[in-house]
């Protein structure tokens, strides 16, 4: 499948929050990002780089760099999923209304 790359001009506000909060979250891997917004897991480091405080930037790198669960091709957790099952749904969210 091909993903639409989205430029980091072209996001509303709306789905820059959200791609913060899918990006913080441990278990929302750079796929399901990029399939949702069409940002590959460059972008999102860009937006985070840019949305975010210098300290608060250096700490989430340090957490999701080489982490399993970030990373499809890395995970060992049910092909497909890209929440967490106690995860609440997310109204504005496409994938969990599936």
């Amino acid at each position: 499948m091909q993903f639409q790359e989205k430029k980091l001009a072209e996001l509303s506000v709306r789905e820059i929050d959200r791609i913060i909060e899918m990006a913080w979250e441990d278990r929302t891997t750079f796929d399901a990002i990029k399939f949702q917004f069409g940002l590959p897991e460059r972008q999102v480091i860009e937006l985070m780089r840019q949305q975010m405080k210098t300290s608060s930037f250096k700490m989430w790198r340090k957490r999701v760099s080489g982490r399993k669960t970030k990373h499809n091709s890395k995970r060992n957790f049910e092909e497909g999923r890209f929440k967490c099952s106690r995860q609440r749904s997310i109204s504005n969210n496409k994938v969990s209304k599936r």
